[in-house]
């Protein structure tokens, strides 16, 4: 089979690779396609830390497909089944999977793209935000996940407050149903208006969801007393600074939404379908560049470099 690596800083091939054989409680998957992560960019910009070449596949991990063959156990599942799932090495035409970590999608989705790892990843960002009915939440990015998060929040009755650096960004944030927008520029400006709409109180939610030191201080600038501040974006070029001495004075919680349980991560996945089947979650204006594999360079670059009405890549397996 075909699957793609990283080779090097900005660099990757396709090799032929062995099509993989499921192994007891596991199913193998003829992908159709896989999202493209914000966070497949560390290993993109070729670090210190990272070994080259990757495994065949890797590090795709949102992958959707159709189940092609089931190992020892496996029940609950058929051939033919198309489904999203937990993978690892899914920029390839087949991955595996443990069967518990497969999520069925229903027939309205078929022919549709639905990259199940990164909106269960939103929903369950959701879950650890804990909004409630008239609640102010500013959301600070966005990308994919601030975008989600956005039409997700709002459908719970808050009042988003969507700041991002692009104005097609904003206007994606005002279409997803936020009530307030600012464009992402002066840090104390940012704070003052958000002040000036709070009446002085400030956000009971903060989301920040894009990785990087200075919307992280923003948005936890963002957030009132006894608010909760809640790590959405993947931070993964180093260490961070905060200001503890502000967030003890407010009595802030920090929450850092990322989930590493496969379980819950499933759960999310399942929410996910959910979502978007009710009408809850419109995925269409998320997923804007589609590519094949062979131009998976392509889409980290486009990734990287966001261009005009970006918002999530994926790679089309077939």
């Amino acid at each position: 089979m075909p699957a793609a690596r990283l080779t090097g800083k900005g660099q990757f091939d396709l090799v032929e690779h062995p099509i993989p054989r499921p192994g007891p409680g596991q199913v193998r998957i003829a992908l159709e396609g896989c999202g493209v992560c914000a966070s497949n960019l560390g290993p993109w910009a070729g670090p210190d830390w990272m070994v080259f070449p990757t495994e065949p596949g890797a590090p795709g991990h949102e992958g959707w497909g159709h189940v092609d063959a089931l190992g020892a156990g496996v029940t609950g599942l058929r051939t033919g089944d198309r489904v999203a799932f937990l993978g690892q090495r899914s920029y390839a035409a087949f991955d595996l999977a443990a069967a518990d970590q497969v999520v069925a999608l229903p027939p309205e989705l078929d022919g549709r793209p639905f990259p199940g790892e990164a909106l269960g990843c939103a929903m369950n960002i959701l879950a650890r935000s804990r909004i409630e009915p008239g609640m102010r939440v500013a959301i600070v990015g966005i990308g994919f996940l601030g975008a989600a998060l956005t039409r997700l929040a709002a459908n719970l009755g808050a009042e988003v407050i969507a700041i991002s650096r692009r104005p097609e960004s904003l206007a994606l944030a005002r279409r997803m149903g936020a009530a307030r927008t600012i464009a992402m520029h002066d840090h104390w400006a940012i704070i003052d208006e958000v002040r000036a709409l709070t009446d002085g109180a400030m956000c009971e939610v903060a989301i920040e969801a894009v990785g990087l030191q200075w919307p992280l201080d923003l948005a936890a600038e963002l957030v009132g007393t006894h608010g909760r501040l809640v790590i959405a974006g993947y931070h993964q070029d180093g260490p961070r600074q905060v200001n503890m001495q502000s967030w003890n004075w407010r009595g802030i919680d920090v929450i850092n939404a990322h989930e590493r349980d496969p379980a819950t991560c499933v759960a999310g996945m399942e929410r996910a379908v959910q979502a978007v089947m009710a009408g809850r979650l419109d995925i269409e204006p998320l997923l804007t560049h589609r590519f094949a594999l062979e131009d998976l360079g392509a889409a980290l670059d486009a990734t990287r470099d966001k261009p005009d009405g970006f918002v999530k890549a994926w790679v089309t397996c077939r």
